[in-house]
């Protein structure tokens, strides 16, 4: 594969490379099943820079399909206020949870190199419905009194989300490739904590980490890896303080020709450490999940310009105090094309 078909695809992956958060109330962990970095959000080329400096945009339709039982059920009816925290209870339950996100991501890349790098701006804006039901029997003991009760819970919400700034920083050395990126949660969408549906968290959050890409123009093939840690902000208005997260998000993939390729993402996520103020029959709620599938890529041109589409879906295993199921992305991405001319094209220090 040639040197400039490989920079042909950096130009569309460039407007979706720091597109790295987002969030929906109802795949995620923490407090009720909720946090603020969204497994399988890293494009496919994270740590590559942009071919060219300038505006790019992002567009992302996301859907998940989620469900979950046991305490993550529990917590999430704790949360609504469904029952009296100190009540000694039992939750034989089921949540069932959906989401169709759109989601925004403008961009800025600098010309000008920082530290040797290319520096990019941007901020992520969500816009969509999210829908949740429990299902289940409620038991609760109050002295030597025990009350049941059977019932369902349905909750759903159109609406936008929180937004999410981004700040990141690439660097190009031949085939290898690095980045580091801070970003975070402004809480200002849809969250109400007496809903079991929400598009906010309801608290802000700080994330930050690096990643790597490895790019070889001439047999096609890329390999990345983001890994990041969060840490939450207290909830205002539950009290309650999620753990600090641990994410770590991958991709491979075989270019076909210049302008399509295949291959393969999955993600991490691990809790590291417990919730605070929550529920003691929650105890520290903390989460995992694993998630793979397949993904596949393609360039063109639009106008002077050059558009990207990528879909991918994972499928989620090995949940524990979270909802998990599968989700699919399909991505456009557009964004400048660079100059033909070598010495134009030169945007960073390379070593």
């Amino acid at each position: 594969m040639r040197r400039d078909s490989i920079r042909d695809f950096q130009l569309g992956a460039g407007a979706i490379c720091a597109m790295l958060i987002l969030t929906t109330q109802q795949s995620r962990a923490d407090e009720s099943g909720i946090s603020f970095w969204l497994p399988g959000q890293v494009s496919s080329l994270p740590a590559v820079p942009q071919g060219a400096p300038g505006w790019s945009m992002g567009t992302v339709y996301y859907h998940t399909s989620v469900a979950a039982s046991g305490s993550v059920a529990a917590a999430r009816e704790i949360q609504v206020g469904r029952f009296a925290p100190t009540v000694n209870v039992s939750l034989n339950a089921s949540l069932n949870a959906q989401a169709d996100l759109l989601l925004l991501n403008p961009t800025y890349t600098f010309g000008t190199p920082v530290l040797g790098g290319q520096l990019a701006m941007g901020v992520t804006g969500i816009f969509g419905r999210s829908a949740a039901t429990i299902d289940g029997t409620l038991t609760a003991n109050v002295g030597g009194f025990a009350a049941t009760r059977m019932g369902s819970i349905g909750d759903s919400i159109t609406s936008v989300g929180d937004l999410y700034p981004m700040i990141t920083l690439k660097w190009n050395s031949g085939v290898n490739n690095y980045m580091t990126y801070i970003t975070g949660d402004i809480p200002v969408g849809a969250y109400d904590p007496s809903r079991i549906a929400n598009l906010g968290i309801g608290h802000g959050a700080i994330d930050a980490g690096g990643g790597y890409t490895y790019l070889n123009p001439a047999s096609g093939v890329t390999i990345s890896g983001v890994a990041g840690l969060t840490y939450n902000f207290k909830n205002p208005d539950t009290q309650v303080q999620s753990g600090i997260d641990f994410h770590f998000d991958w991709s491979t993939a075989q270019f076909l020709t210049k302008q399509a390729f295949v291959g393969f993402v999955g993600y991490a996520y691990q809790q590291v450490s417990d919730d605070t103020g929550g529920n003691p029959l929650l105890g520290g709620f903390r989460s995992r999940v694993l998630g793979v599938g397949p993904q596949f890529g393609y360039i063109f041109p639009v106008g002077d310009m050059q558009g990207y589409l990528n879909i991918k879906a994972y499928g989620e295993f090995n949940a524990a105090n979270r909802p998990s199921g599968w989700n699919t992305w399909l991505t456009f991405a557009i964004s400048p094309t660079a100059a033909t001319d070598a010495k134009a094209t030169r945007h960073i220090v390379t070593k």
